[in-house]
């Protein structure tokens, strides 16, 4: 995430998005500035949400996270008249990627409530007049809400208290270097204009078989391969033909230790066990029994988003959230 204005201090709002990577605290104090604008009608939100939405399909670690969080609490919703389960799906994806999401009242025609509609927190902007509230999505003029008709859940944000940010951010950087990793190698293998090998050859040859060899060595070339090259020196010294790997060289980019260790740095934030993301262990002892891991994640992580969705239970005025009585497994028991 980087700030795009220049070194110099500038007048105006700063514009975020996700670039080349900063630290959290370099000398401008990046995370401090991310102070919500406004245009006199609105207020901006502090981060790109565009860049949170492309940066959930950036790792499937960070992705899966955030899904099975949503899996667990859409299996322990129970709809009512008001809250259908696709909507309350959507909600909870909007507050777990973006930190806020957004119910819209609908009222019949006495003014009592008839149903809750999602509304995307991606294109929803808070108004500067109190209870106002607009969406922003494509290129018409933004539409206003009735007053009072929206729920506005959002995750605790240390410098503004307007906008909710999610609690991955610090781990933002890890998905985007493991998205890195992995469409460096997808180029270096789609690529084929590296060389796979050296073929050096110092001795003296028939006549014709150094041609030979590099016609041979052209035509064993295909599409997507490695570039192989011959050279010949004649009157060498000893060793009259060596064969010098240098992709094994070129291509040494610790893929591997990236991909793990963002793994573990995005797994951290979201507080997952491996297990339940499908990871298969590499240490004899593997990860332990899923059943305790599940039923320790529920306790620790689940059962605290309930709460926060109960939250819409008070503004309404009726319980539109309820839930499932929680059953742990028979081998847990």
């Amino acid at each position: 995430m980087t700030a795009t204005d220049q070194d110099e201090p500038q007048r105006g709002p700063l514009v975020f998005s996700f670039g080349d990577p900063e630290p959290v605290l370099d000398r401008r104090m990046l995370l401090d500035q991310l102070q919500c604008m406004t245009n006199g009608r609105w207020y901006e939100p502090p981060l790109s949400l565009d860049g949170l939405a492309r940066a959930f399909h950036a790792s499937p670690h960070h992705a899966s996270a955030i899904q099975l969080k949503r899996n667990l609490l859409v299996g322990a919703f129970v709809p009512s008249a008001i809250l259908d389960r696709a909507t309350f799906k959507a909600m909870v994806q909007d507050y777990l990627v973006f930190g806020n999401c957004y119910a819209e009242r609908r009222n019949n025609m006495l003014g009592e409530p008839l149903s809750l509609q999602h509304a995307m927190a991606k294109y929803v902007r808070r108004g500067v007049k109190e209870g106002s509230w607009f969406f922003l999505q494509g290129p018409t003029d933004p539409i206003e809400f009735r007053r009072g008709s929206i729920c506005h859940l959002r995750q605790p944000e240390l410098n503004q208290e307007i906008y909710g940010l999610p609690e991955y951010l610090s781990a933002l950087n890890a998905s985007l270097l493991n998205e890195s990793a992995t469409l460096f190698r997808r180029k270096y293998y789609q690529n084929g204009s590296h060389a796979g090998f050296i073929l050096y050859a110092t001795g003296d040859f028939a006549e014709g078989d150094v041609d030979a060899i590099r016609v041979a060595l052209k035509k064993s070339k295909g599409p997507g391969n490695f570039r192989n090259l011959f050279i010949h020196a004649p009157n060498g010294k000893v060793d009259g033909i060596k064969l010098l790997p240098v992709a094994e060289v070129a291509a040494k980019d610790e893929f591997l230790g990236i991909k793990n260790t963002t793994r573990d740095d995005v797994l951290a934030a979201h507080r997952v066990p491996p297990q339940l993301l499908g990871i298969v262990p590499t240490n004899a002892g593997g990860f332990g029994k899923v059943t305790e891991a599940v039923d320790a994640f529920y306790e620790l992580e689940i059962q605290p988003l309930m709460r926060e969705f109960e939250a819409m239970n008070d503004w309404l005025g009726e319980a539109a959230v309820t839930w499932k009585p929680r059953e742990k497994s028979a081998a847990a028991a």
